[in-house]
């Protein structure tokens, strides 16, 4: 099986954890693995068909498999690879459309409430906002967040309605274009979350995730401390069928406490696995790749002499 990963440049000279433990699982599994860099990619519409990409100018083989790793960095132009490549009967893992929608944290919640899934309550809001209907309609202390966003990044915690303004004022100072999600702040268990892995519409796995520095947020990436934790009925419900309400493949899907029950937080198209495979001993990269070769059903013979070249000839990155 050839594999693309599409994913962005590393800005330093240590690849990221996910890429590297995805190169060696490849490995063992005789995958042809290679990463890919939206900007090294030229798209061609027209009836050529599968000569409609070149990588660094030179027309390249296609791989059976793409599988997007940009996260919340997806642009315009690297879900166009993705639609492209879909068009062209590559396998893409997860799809162009799930990707964009889970991206807006808005049209995602939005998509679960109306599979009737728990979420907190949530209000989008633009500038002026008024205190008053904040108040009535989330509460106090709230979420405030970024419509995109990931690692934590983009998101605070407003106490009480006078930090609240003060902090509008700023952001209105900023940029008063901008328009931000509020959501109801699920008190159950502070500084804890759950992040759950989804593959292939089953539940692999799920960590407990405790901030470390009186944070409201539990992310990994930010310093969190991580743990295995057992999996039940209804927690496996609520993650797999938040993957399939948004129609990922693969999935993180980040629940809070919320009583004797759970509330979803986020779901990710295209979730860090370094500490969860620290925490839970899954081996994660090779879950997700034979996930990918599931979705091939025929490999092709190449064609020898079509003038194309193999993708990891095409440019040194």
């Amino acid at each position: 099986m050839n594999l693309w990963v599409l994913h962005k440049r590393p800005t330093g000279m240590v690849e990221p954890y996910e890429l590297m433990r995805l190169r060696e699982e490849a490995r063992d599994l005789d995958i042809r693995f290679v990463t890919v860099a939206p900007e090294e990619i030229d798209l061609i519409v027209s009836r050529g068909g599968r000569r409609s990409i070149r990588r660094c100018g030179a027309e390249v083989e296609l791989p059976d498999v793409l599988l997007p790793r940009t996260g919340s960095g997806m642009d315009y132009f690297s879900l166009a690879i993705l639609r492209q490549l879909e068009h062209l009967g590559v396998a893409v893992v997860n799809p162009s459309s799930a990707i964009e929608a889970v991206k807006d944290k808005l049209y995602a919640h939005q998509i679960l409430a109306q599979s009737n899934l728990p979420i907190p309550r949530t209000m989008l809001v633009r500038f002026p906002v008024d205190p008053h209907l904040v108040a009535q309609q989330i509460g106090f202390p709230c979420v405030i967040k970024l419509p995109v966003g990931s690692y934590g990044d983009g998101v605070v915690l407003s106490r009480d309605p006078a930090s609240f303004r003060d902090l509008m004022e700023l952001v209105s100072g900023l940029d008063r274009s901008q328009s931000l999600i509020l959501q109801q702040y699920i008190s159950t268990r502070p500084g804890k979350d759950l992040r759950v892995w989804v593959i292939g519409g089953q539940v692999i796995g799920a960590m407990l995730r405790s901030t470390t520095d009186g944070s409201f947020k539990a992310n990994i990436s930010r310093g969190g401390d991580g743990q295995a934790f057992p999996l039940n009925p209804e927690l496996e419900r609520l993650a797999r069928n938040s993957a399939a309400a948004l129609n990922l493949e693969i999935a993180g899907v980040d629940l809070l406490f919320d009583g004797d029950g759970y509330s979803i937080c986020e779901v990710n198209s295209a979730p860090g696995f370094q500490g969860f495979e620290s925490s839970t001993g899954l081996n994660v990269a090779r879950q997700v790749l034979e996930h990918c070769r599931s979705k091939v059903k025929f490999l092709p013979q190449l064609q020898q002499g079509d003038g194309t070249i193999p993708l990891d000839l095409a440019c040194v990155a």
